[in-house]
This record gives structure tokens, sequence and C-alpha cells, in this order.
């Protein structure tokens, strides 16, 4: 599915600044809570995004040299490196998200036209054009800055980014496999996320079955 270059460049950077905010001015208590996905806390979202910045700066640089370059070793590795991060200081881990996320924007402001059509392979095996990249950082970082359970909700986010994202759900988990549900568009966009969401109702008028987190 092609999206346009320069929007979802926009989204990443949007989604990034709502990290950051949400981020801003909590302690290490807070950094340790919860967050709003089952298991992990804010340090292991903090952890993840970071290390995401990092794994998808390597389909970058493929992009850019043409080397093969995965995002990560093994997912093995990857789930390790997120526990890793888990345990550092909110210090650190705020620095880490700041400088991998700096770091990743300004790789991508330096591609050419040309690199951008290079194909690189997603950590799901998926061979895409590079163009996918800033689409595919803007979801982690959108719907993470949400997860941060620190008052954002799906209604934050650009009514842009929230079509996109709904047209990309539906096409992962398979538009079978998604009941019709009716609300709105932030709370439907949530839902299909598996997140949760108030005055979203079946076509019934009931309540939809729940769906598994996606991203």
């Amino acid at each position: 599915m092609a999206r346009d270059l320069a929007a979802t460049l926009a989204w990443a950077e949007t989604g990034t600044r709502l990290c950051a905010s949400a981020l801003s001015g909590l302690s290490e208590e807070e950094y340790g809570a919860a967050s709003a996905l089952p298991g992990w806390t804010r340090k292991h979202v903090v952890a993840h995004l970071a290390a995401n910045a990092e794994a998808i700066g390597n389909l970058v640089r493929w992009a850019r040299t043409g080397e093969e370059t995965p995002m990560y070793a093994s997912p093995q590795e990857r789930a390790a490196g997120i526990e890793r991060g888990s345990r550092l200081g909110a210090d650190q881990l705020a620095r880490w998200f700041t400088e991998s996320a700096a770091t990743l924007a300004a790789a991508m402001a330096e591609l050419s036209d040309e690199a951008w059509r290079t194909e690189v392979v997603t950590a799901q095996g998926r061979t895409v054009p590079a163009s996918e990249i800033p689409w595919m950082r803007s979801r982690e970082v959108m719907v993470h800055a949400v997860d941060l359970a620190t008052g954002l909700t799906f209604a934050d986010l650009p009514d842009g980014f929230l079509r996109a994202l709904r047209e990309d759900i539906h096409a992962k988990r398979g538009r079978d496999a998604v009941p019709d549900v009716e609300g709105s568009p932030a709370d439907v966009t949530a839902y299909l996320a598996g997140r949760p969401a108030t005055g979203v109702t079946a076509a019934d008028g009931g309540l939809p079955p729940a769906l598994p987190p996606w991203l």
C-alpha cells in the first residue's frame, strides 16, 4: 500500500514529540509504573522505542549503502535488549530514546530518492521499499505514546495517521477476521489495535469481541 513519504516522515516526527512530551517530568518511580501494555512497565515501552529506532536505522543504512543490514540479530536478542533496557535508570532511558530518535531522523533526512526505492526486509520478513520505513517508525511512536499511559489517547493522534493505521491493521489482520464496529474514528482505531476503546459497538449494538494487541 503506497503512502505519501512526506506525510509518514511528518507522522514519525509528531509521534516522537508526543512520546517525549509524555515522558517529560516523569520520576524514576513513574517510569517504573505499569504501561497500558500487559506485563510491560513504561521503562519496557521506552526501551522498546529506543531499540526500535536503532533497528530501523539498520534498514536506513541498508537503503543508503546497499549492504544487507537486518533490523535485529534475532527475535530473542530483540526481547533480551528490551528487558535489559527496562532495568536502566529513567535518565539513561530518556537519553537513549532522545538520541536514538534524533539519529534515526537525521539518517532518514539524508536518503536520496533512489535510496528510498531500495528494497529492505523487515523484522517480520516482509520485503518492502525503504519508503515504508517512516511509516514503520510512525506506528511505533504514535501508538506507544498512548501506551505510555500518561493521558494521551488515540483522539490526540492526527486524523490522517488514524485513517492510514486502520487501513494497515485491516490489511494485516485480514478484513474477515475483524468485526464491523461503529464509533468515533479514534475509538475504532484503538479497538482495531487491540487497545481499550469506549463507545465502540458491534453492528448489532452489542459489545464487539476483544482483539489481541497489535504492534
